[in-house]
C-alpha cells in the first residue's frame, strides 16, 4: 500500500516551475577600462568583463571558468568525435593543468557559451598554441586572419572536418 501512495503523489502532484535560468552566475567579475563606442542605439559606454581561474576543459575549443562556459575566440578546434577531437582537448588540458587562465569576454555568443579571448598567468595565447601545434584552425570569419600565419602546413588536410564546416561544406547533426 505505501509503494501506490507513492506513485500516487508522484504522477499526481503539482509540478513546480522551472527556477529562472540565470545567464551570469553570481561572479567576481574584474572590470577593465571602459571603451567608448560612438554608434547610436549601443549605450554609451561598454565595459570589458574579465574573469580569472583555474578553468575546466569540455574539448578543444571550449573551457568552464567559474560555471561559465567560455568559447575560445577566433579558433576552430575539432569536436570531441572527429578525428584528433580527444587530442586537441588533452592537449589543452595540459596547457590549462595548474594555470590561472584569464578570460577577455567579448560581447558575443555561441550557443550556450560566450566567446572569450583566454590567457595563461605567462601571457600566452590559448588560441595560439592550439593552433601552433596543429590541433586547431584559424577561423578567419571570426579572428580576422589573427592565428592564420601559426598553422602547421598540413592542418587543413589533418582537420578536415573543420576546415569543411568553416567553408560552409559539412552540415552540423543540429542543422537539420
Amino acid at each position: 500500500m505505501g509503494l501506490l501512495r507513492i506513485l500516487f503523489r508522484l504522477f499526481s502532484a503539482r509540478r513546480r516551475p522551472a527556477p529562472p535560468r540565470r545567464e551570469w552566475p553570481n561572479l567576481t567579475v574584474v572590470v577593465r577600462e571602459p571603451v567608448v563606442v560612438l554608434a547610436d542605439p549601443i549605450p554609451a559606454r561598454q565595459v570589458a568583463a574579465v574573469l580569472q581561474g583555474k578553468c575546466w576543459v569540455v574539448d578543444g575549443d571550449t573551457i568552464v571558468i567559474d560555471k561559465v562556459h567560455i568559447r575560445l575566440a577566433g579558433i576552430d578546434a575539432p569536436e570531441l568525435d572527429h578525428p584528433l577531437g580527444k587530442q586537441a582537448k588533452w592537449a589543452l588540458v595540459q596547457l590549462c593543468k595548474g594555470q590561472v587562465v584569464t578570460a577577455r569576454i567579448r560581447p558575443e555568443l555561441s550557443y550556450d557559451r560566450v566567446v572569450a579571448e583566454c590567457f595563461l598567468s605567462d601571457g600566452r595565447d590559448l588560441s595560439a598554441e592550439l593552433v601552433r601545434s596543429g590541433l586547431a584552425l584559424d577561423w578567419p570569419k571570426f579572428s580576422g586572419g589573427k592565428y592564420r600565419h601559426l598553422e602547421t602546413a598540413d592542418a587543413r588536410k589533418k582537420l578536415w572536418r573543420a576546415d569543411a564546416r568553416q567553408r560552409g561544406k559539412l552540415r552540423l547533426q543540429n542543422d537539420s
